[in-house]
């Protein structure tokens, strides 16, 4: 493989590795806009009702995809209405900073 080929075969997996790329959400913003998403997920991420997930400590870039795939309506089943009716309004923007304040949580609820 010459330099070029070489080049270019990077240049690819760059690319191919972009969606996976670390999320640069804001957690203090995450956390001003997560009220909402308390009254089913729990303060602090921990949720009071079993079937509804806890948040808190999930992996960034899981919450991130999660999110998306409920805007999108890519995610069916269980409690997705109303997940896709949340995450509706949401920007791309607010879906990183919500992520990146739960995945900033302890996963125990800081107990």
């Amino acid at each position: 493989m010459n330099l070029k080929h070489f080049a270019v075969a990077g240049l690819f997996a760059l690319g191919a590795a972009a969606p996976f790329a670390a999320v640069a959400g804001d957690a203090a913003a995450g956390k001003a806009k997560a009220a909402v998403c308390a009254a089913c997920h729990g303060q602090n991420g921990i949720s009071q009702i079993p079937m509804y997930p806890n948040l808190a400590g999930q992996k960034e870039q899981y919450l991130v995809a999660s999110m998306k795939a409920y805007k999108n309506g890519q995610r069916q089943g269980g409690q997705a209405p109303v997940m896709q009716a949340q995450a509706t309004g949401l920007s791309d923007e607010d879906i990183a900073n919500l992520a990146a304040y739960y995945a900033s949580l302890p996963a125990d609820g800081g107990k």
